[in-house]
């Protein structure tokens, strides 16, 4: 039987359609002066996938990754196809992405123990190089767990522990993983460096506290030849206990006896003689001058001889001269000031009753004997003279 003839309505339809279609551009059609970026639009050509896939934009790629990550198919199959877009982002050194696509594998909870135990050391190598050392450390344990002798959990958790400065355990991993394979040269190397930094912490530890001990020992002397010299510390001021200013002393020792806010020390010298950190003040020009070692013995007008032996650039009317400056210290809790004598030594003013040295770096003032400023300076306050 022959098939029916077209009636004329439906030519003429015909007509009027393939007329549209003529008459309108392919738009799927590929153009040549982008074919590059045409191929990357089709899954089989493109060189890296989106991050993230619309399926209005790759449809082609939509429809492809819901079959590939169907959850209708067994967890096994599911789990491998996570871990192979793993290894793939691993490649490319996305570990970032790469950490999440053995996670999606590890969560479908797939009855090979064996390939949990790769899923969980993939992973680790990725956390490793994101610098993420213990998960990576958690996760090869999580995969000795499930397989014991998997060797490069073994490699990788050693790794690990050496990047944690965990010596000890970064030798031991690797000794056990000597015992399933002797030769393995990277067990080898990280082995015999993880003893070598194991020595070198050792060596450190005694450097440190033979340091230690020495320090205290320095503190001691300092602390019994103050406490003989009767020189009043910050410490002795707050309490009124012995034991308690003792221990006291001896904290604010360990604090400050090396370093100071100038950056210099208290110290004593073999015969047991102390040299101090002096701070001078000039409140007249907000200046100041910093001796880093003012021997016990030494007297104050040696020091003006030196400091004030050349005019300093700040006192433009050159009358800061050794012989007319007035040195003073303040005590602070009544309010008053005492009179240096120039030629008392360092030793002699901090014995004074009323003298308190502070942050073990005593302290004066210093200003032009007889000066409007030092007039002024010394208006209403109390001034004493130190014998």
């Amino acid at each position: 039987m022959e098939p029916p003839e077209p009636d004329a309505a439906s030519e003429d339809a015909m007509d009027s359609f393939l007329e549209k279609f003529q008459s309108q551009p392919y738009r799927g059609r590929f153009r040549e002066d982008r074919w590059e970026e045409e191929f990357e639009k089709i899954p089989l050509f493109m060189k890296k996938a989106p991050s993230e896939i619309d399926p209005k934009e790759n449809p082609d790629l939509a429809c492809l990754q819901s079959i590939i990550f169907d959850d209708e198919r067994p967890p096994e199959e599911q789990a491998k196809t996570y871990k192979d877009e793993g290894n793939e982002y691993f490649k490319e050194k996305d570990y970032e992405k790469a950490v999440t696509s053995y996670t999606e594998g590890l969560k479908k909870k797939c009855a090979d123990p064996d390939l949990n135990a790769v899923l969980y050391t993939n992973r680790a190598a990725a956390q490793y190089y994101l610098g993420n050392f213990r998960s990576a450390l958690n996760d090869v344990t999580a995969a000795r767990k499930l397989k014991p002798c998997h060797l490069k959990a073994i490699v990788r958790g050693a790794l690990c522990h050496l990047e944690l400065k965990n010596f000890a355990e970064a030798m031991n991993w690797c000794d056990e993983g000597l015992q399933i394979d002797a030769k393995e040269k990277k067990l080898l190397e990280m082995r015999i460096k993880a003893d070598k930094l194991k020595r070198t912490e050792q060596r450190d530890i005694r450097k440190a506290k033979l340091k230690e001990k020495k320090e205290q020992n320095q503190n001691e002397a300092l602390l019994q030849a103050i406490k003989a010299r009767n020189i009043r510390l910050v410490s002795e001021a707050t309490s009124e206990d012995e034991d308690s200013a003792s221990e006291g002393l001896s904290t604010l020792l360990d604090g400050l006896s090396f370093e100071n806010p100038y950056g210099a020390r208290l110290s004593v010298d073999d015969q047991g003689r102390l040299s101090w950190p002096v701070l001078f003040l000039y409140p007249e020009y907000a200046q100041s001058d910093f001796i880093s070692a003012f021997h016990e013995d030494s007297r104050f007008i040696d020091h003006l001889m030196v400091m004030f032996g050349e005019t300093p650039s700040w006192d433009l009317e050159q009358k800061y001269c050794p012989d007319n400056l007035e040195v003073y210290f303040e005590d602070e809790d009544r309010a008053e000031l005492y009179r240096v004598p120039p030629k008392s030594t360092l030793l002699q003013v901090l014995q004074h009753p009323r003298y308190l040295v502070k942050t073990l770096t005593p302290a004066f003032l210093v200003c032009v004997e007889s000066s409007p400023f030092c007039r002024n300076y010394l208006r209403g306050r109390k001034v004493h003279q130190v014998k």
